[in-house]
């Protein structure tokens, strides 16, 4: 059974949700201000947070930073186009606005969760012609292996990962937090300069972009 933390000051609104997730046979974990969130994130397992953002204590975006590898979608009445844009590029999975419609959010939650399921199946995670594989950490361009340090390839199986959106700096550090802390924002572009070095050498297809201002992405572009 698939565990969801409610986190949702709002009784009513909490309550609705909750009621109907139960009607899924989805297990409930209630929180009802961002604090008590991180504490239960911490001590337990969780497959997908449903999150406001106008929560007592820490606010929804200050969550939606702090956490990794857990799908989020956001759920508010109070989300401009800016707002949308910057939650999904600092870590948020989807959006949803209040008052929703009973369908779509299921809907919404079935789709993370099996995009979750799916990545956390498969050992290897391939585009293009790469194939890295997160068991024997691993990666090849057609056919032929790369040799990465510790820290190159923790920023590339991330970007893999997030393959579909722009990863911002900030994000990217905090999620290569847990596997290397040789690496800061000055040391960042170097190290993904010396993985597309490393990249070249095999084929002239740029893997990895640069979005000015914001962060990097794979590429989906044929060169």
């Amino acid at each position: 059974m698939k565990s969801i933390l409610i986190v949702e000051d709002d009784m009513d609104i909490h309550n609705l949700i909750k009621e109907i997730l139960e009607s899924e046979n989805y297990n409930i974990i209630d929180s009802y201000s961002g604090t008590e969130a991180l504490m239960h994130i911490e001590k337990e397992k969780i497959d997908l947070i449903l999150l406001d953002l106008m929560l007592p204590g820490l606010n929804g975006e200050e969550i939606v930073k702090r956490v990794k590898n857990i799908p989020i979608i956001v759920i508010s009445a109070k989300i401009s186009q800016e707002n949308k844009v910057n939650l999904l590029l600092n870590g948020a999975n989807d959006y949803i606005t209040k008052p929703f419609d009973k369908e779509e959010l299921i809907a919404r939650i079935k789709v993370q969760l099996r995009i979750n399921e799916n990545t956390d199946k498969n050992d290897e995670i391939k585009f293009k012609d790469m194939i890295l594989n997160k068991d024997e950490h691993t990666v090849s361009v057609k056919g032929k292996q790369i040799h990465l340090t510790k820290t190159e390839y923790a920023i590339l199986k991330q970007l893999l990962m997030n393959r579909k959106m722009v990863v911002t700096k900030s994000r990217l550090l905090d999620l290569i937090s847990m596997d290397t802390q040789d690496c800061d924002e000055n040391s960042l572009k170097v190290h993904i300069s010396n993985i597309r070095k490393k990249i070249r050498k095999i084929t002239n297809e740029e893997y990895i972009e640069a979005v000015w201002g914001i962060g990097f992405k794979m590429s989906e572009n044929k060169s």
